[in-house]
């Protein structure tokens, strides 16, 4: 499908999470993300599938934002294309909330199409409104497209000294 075309039928909101048709959607995009290499190859647990709309609807500091398009096949009907899931942190050196960009998906399908970089156009606004001084998220080295569509949209990995090198992601788990 051509850049315009996508753009002229794409519509980006805030996901509704009481809404079932939107926690349905998100939960099924979230999981084809969770099967793909990037995400981890494995699908999301029952347990996940079957509470993380409500557990997101009741984190004031969780927000996500959806992509949608037509339904050829039904005139009347939307499909999901992308997600983007965040939530409110805190930097403590400026003294303001973060918004950290959790998940980016967008069907396979639609890759290429911007979606993401209009998906996030949504977030930063959401932010901006939330009085945050800035996005975080994390991606994965290999992830090349990926880090190719966040340059253009501004992110850049940080250093608070570049003698002190750059920050990195980790993480222990805990269960």
């Amino acid at each position: 499908m051509p850049l315009n075309a996508a753009h002229a039928n794409v519509a980006i909101r805030r996901v509704d999470y009481g809404n079932p048709h939107e926690a349905a959607a998100l939960v099924e995009l979230l999981d084809g993300y969770a099967q793909d290499v990037a995400g981890g190859g494995e699908p999301l647990r029952v347990d996940v599938k079957g509470g993380l709309a409500q557990a997101l609807h009741q984190r004031a500091d969780a927000f996500s934002v959806m992509a949608w398009t037509e339904d050829a096949g039904a005139p009347n009907r939307q499909l999901p294309v992308g997600l983007v899931n965040c939530f409110e942190g805190f930097s403590t050196f400026a003294c303001k909330p973060l918004v950290n960009v959790h998940d980016v998906v967008v069907v396979p399908a639609w890759r290429g199409q911007r979606i993401a970089q209009r998906m996030l156009q949504v977030v930063e606004g959401i932010a901006r409104e939330r009085g945050a001084c800035k996005l975080t998220m994390e991606v994965l080295s290999g992830n090349h497209s990926a880090l190719r569509a966040y340059a253009r949209e501004g992110f850049a990995a940080y250093a608070l000294d570049p003698q002190m090198g750059q920050a990195q992601f980790l993480q222990k788990l805990l269960d």
